[in-house]
């Protein structure tokens, strides 16, 4: 079951409008290590999983919607005051003339989301692995995010992304623990 509070994970404020972050952002919307993907891949391998880690993949796929949520709302408050030269000057005028400032999933150098970023082997340890990875991934590209914005406000949201990032691969990496101790005790899987 899914409660929404209607408020986000965690305030998202910009200082001002910044349509080539906005761009870079989308990496984490729509791009292979966003949140996007993170979410549909824990939610799609918690299926596969045994009992003792569903809910580390529950947990977290839906958390990584809220994430999902707040980089929505930086890339909007980012481009809503951005004019058409604005747009144009950070060459998303081709993503403008197709969506004009609704969000859509898209990675920074506008290539629309796939599924083929999403893997799920069907070996909980092994997907396990695929999510520690996506992870450290995701926190890489938070920090080289946070490394191109002199914006304080965006820097936040991003750190505490990043942070997020961390606590996640770590509670992947536990999880990967408990079903290595299963196995060798079993012999299972």
């Amino acid at each position: 079951m899914w409660i929404y509070e209607k408020k986000l994970q965690y305030p998202v404020r910009v200082s001002k409008c910044d349509p080539h972050m906005a761009k870079l952002l989308l990496e984490q919307y729509g791009g292979a290590d966003g949140e996007l993907a993170a979410a549909l891949r824990y939610l799609n391998q918690r299926y596969t999983v045994p009992d003792k880690v569903i809910g580390v993949l529950n947990d977290i796929g839906t958390e990584e919607f809220a994430h999902l949520e707040m980089i929505a709302t930086m890339v909007y408050k980012l481009m809503k005051d951005a004019t058409p030269e604005q747009i144009k000057e950070n060459g998303l005028d081709p993503y403008y003339a197709d969506h004009d400032r609704a969000l859509f999933y898209v990675n920074a150098a506008g290539v629309p989301f796939s599924t083929r970023h999403i893997q799920a082997k069907g070996d909980p340890i092994a997907d396990l692995y695929e999510d520690i990875a996506a992870e450290e991934k995701a926190r890489a590209t938070y920090q080289w995010l946070i490394d191109l914005t002199d914006d304080p406000d965006l820097k936040d949201g991003l750190a505490y992304l990043r942070e997020r990032e961390v606590i996640h691969s770590l509670r992947f990496r536990e999880a990967v623990e408990i079903l290595k101790e299963e196995r060798d005790r079993k012999k299972i899987f």
